[in-house]
């Protein structure tokens, strides 16, 4: 499996590369180490940047510059919960399974979580700019398309339960990265609220 090679086809010619995708022999170290490790940082790397060293504007008000330290320490933390996550997310895939006619195999859970989030991934390296954060959003919006795309194709969930399988899990996924954000802001920002409060 080419990284490169892999990205664009799932980007540009999904149907097709979700059908090799499907029959690939890989493992789960080769699905993070070749692949997660290696993407899920850019959206971390590039919100760093432009937090810390590009800045957000704050309109008539200038802009601000999250602490290079602090900024570091929320590179960190997103990294590693987004890593969790991704096999947090297939375990559940996986776990849900049975209840909308598709066979329990966490591989192939595994790889449709793993490849939906290429688009997200990708589209992190807008974070540099943060007034182009927004294109992130579209990124996650194709990621939908292409987790939509793997469960119908490598999970063979039947057609009459697909659109409840996907619905459960974007619910699902919301919820842990709702939870992700608030854990990863609360550390990063509440330590930089009580620095603040030890200079007063």
């Amino acid at each position: 499996m080419n990284l490169f090679e892999r990205a664009k086809n799932i980007l540009i010619t999904p149907k097709t590369e979700w059908e090799v995708i499907k029959n690939e022999q890989t493992s789960v170290s080769d699905l993070f180490t070749k692949y997660v490790l290696i993407l899920a940082l850019i959206p971390a790397v590039a919100g760093f940047i432009g937090q810390s060293l590009v800045g957000i504007s704050l309109g008539p008000f200038g802009s601000y510059k999250m602490p290079v330290e602090r900024g570091l320490l929320y590179l960190v933390l997103y990294y590693a919960m987004t890593v969790g996550a991704v096999y947090l997310m297939a375990f559940i895939v996986d776990a849900l399974a049975p209840s909308f006619g598709s066979q329990k195999n966490m591989l192939a859970s595994l790889k449709v979580v793993v490849y939906s989030y290429t688009a997200a991934w990708v589209a992190g390296i807008f974070q540099i700019f943060p007034l182009l954060g927004f294109l992130g959003v579209i990124g996650g919006l194709y990621g939908l398309y292409l987790l939509y795309l793997g469960l119908q194709t490598v999970k063979e969930t039947p057609q009459d339960k697909l659109v409840g399988y996907f619905i459960v899990i974007i619910i699902v996924s919301i919820v842990i990265y709702f939870v992700i954000g608030m854990i990863v802001t609360a550390i990063a920002f509440g330590g930089m609220m009580m620095d603040g409060f030890k200079g007063l």
